[in-house]
């Protein structure tokens, strides 16, 4: 099933995931409709919180970029329960965007060869060493597992300078392609 996609301003979004226990309940179907939406919103990654849940659930499907980032072929996984170790290596600056933030991209630096260990859709432990652009996609991701956005790595300058793009987010201004969950209107 396709779920709609929380926006930027949503709460939700804000907020640090827990830990997914072993005897979590619709756990396949969850990881199942995440792809769904993932897929249908044209993304190569999506975490729980995007859908308005706060587990530590992400999904990744990085071959769509295979020809740019040849690290990425043939990768999809599912991680639950992630937890990354940046290794060795200076930042690198590349262009990110988000589904939480329709039209919005941003120059973000981040290293590009972390550990990451994590338990796959049947709980079965994996560790490995991942580089490149798989590497960014993977931090973004997880991110969001601890309450941040992509804008948060950026300068207060440039995040002034998007401002009006982030509010026209937050009131509905600004539209998407796909299913999509915007902020509570204040009351």
């Amino acid at each position: 099933m396709r779920l709609p996609v929380y926006l930027y301003g949503h709460p939700v979004l804000r907020k640090e995931s827990i830990a997914v226990p072993a005897d979590y309940e619709g756990l396949k179907e969850l990881v199942a409709n995440m792809y769904e939406t993932m897929y249908a919103s044209e993304g190569v990654g999506l975490a729980a919180p995007q859908i308005g849940r706060n587990d530590r659930i992400v999904v990744i499907d990085a071959d769509p970029v295979s020809d740019t980032f040849p690290e990425c072929a043939g990768r999809k996984f599912t991680l639950i329960n992630p937890v990354i170790e940046i290794l060795d290596g200076d930042p690198v600056t590349r262009p990110e965007g988000c589904l939480s933030l329709p039209g919005l991209s941003e120059n973000v630096s981040r290293v590009e060869h972390i550990r990451l260990k994590w338990l796959d859709e049947n709980l079965e432990p994996h560790e490995e060493e991942i580089s490149g652009f798989l590497a960014r996609i993977v931090q973004h991701e997880c991110d969001h597992l601890e309450g941040k956005l992509y804008i948060d790595h950026i300068s207060m300058i440039r995040r002034q300078l998007i401002k009006s793009k982030l509010n026209g987010i937050i009131t509905g201004r600004i539209r998407c392609d796909y299913p999509a969950k915007y902020a509570p209107k204040k009351k």
